[in-house]
């Protein structure tokens, strides 16, 4: 099945996530759907334990959805095989890399696998795609350093050089500024704004920044018990939404500053 949908290049249809076992399903969240638009930039925010890794790991096909489909580029994610898959979605994940005495050339190279031929040679385009993500991220200087030399956010610009050589058009980051301060929490997130702008691709990213996500998010993917709602951040606090992300016996989210507050 395919849909005839221009510029949404990830779209999910009365999806239900959760986990199967031999006793029977655990329901996450039933009845998501939502639309991720070319150029977008894309935050997925919730409480701790609501299920935003679930449904990350869903959409990109790392676990099964319970129900309905998932559809990139209006193709459904099952059709894909894993090389297609690769060409059109590439993620930023929190593990740590397989080898830290990668210099960051090497790293960024990596993006290039589902192009290379069998023995990994790099091609002219190659190369090309490979400094030209080196240059976006601005971490030209850092590409002869191996990877244990890297700060925690040197390392994130090279983990994102590594997604944008890779060149494919939704790109999907899971707590992309964990571990950084706040200096470096809004660099990324500002970064991965510019991103999606200059270079029109499409960047979902999970994080619990949920103040920086409202400042910089052209559309935000909210996850609360009771539903998944998406929209701009303007429409969900005009809706009252971000009051039902935590107990309000302690955080309050301020409609005039646009930020949540510890009640006194």
């Amino acid at each position: 099945m395919e849909l005839d949908n221009k510029n949404i290049v990830l779209k999910t249809v009365d999806l239900s996530i959760g986990y199967s076992s031999k006793k029977g399903k655990t329901l996450v969240s039933s009845n998501i759907n939502i639309e991720l638009h070319q150029g977008g930039l894309i935050g997925l925010i919730g409480g701790n334990g609501i299920g935003k890794s679930t449904l990350l790991r869903t959409l990109t096909k790392v676990q099964n959805p319970l129900e309905g489909a998932i559809f990139i580029n209006n193709k459904d994610i099952s059709k894909y095989a894993s090389l297609d898959l690769a060409k059109a979605m590439s993620l930023v994940l929190t593990e740590p890399i397989a080898s830290k005495n990668l210099s960051v050339l090497e790293l960024v190279a990596l993006g290039r696998q589902p192009y290379t031929n069998w023995v990994g040679n790099l091609s002219k385009k190659d190369k090309t795609a490979i400094y030209k993500a080196l240059q976006q991220t601005n971490i030209e200087g850092l590409k002869d350093k191996k990877c244990y030399e890297l700060s925690d956010g040197q390392l994130q610009k090279a983990l994102i050089a590594r997604a944008l050589a890779q060149d494919t058009d939704l790109i999907i980051l899971d707590e992309p500024t964990t571990h950084l301060d706040m200096y470096h929490k809004a660099y990324i997130l500002k970064l991965l704004k510019e991103l999606a702008q200059e270079t029109g691709k499409t960047i979902l990213f999970s994080s619990h920044e949920i103040d920086l996500a409202i400042q910089l998010c052209d559309t935000l993917i909210v996850m609360n018990k009771d539903e998944v709602v998406m929209n701009d951040p303007c429409s969900l606090i005009s809706k009252g939404t971000f009051n039902t992300l935590f107990p309000n016996d302690l955080i309050a989210f301020d409609e005039k500053t646009g930020s949540f507050r510890v009640k006194k």
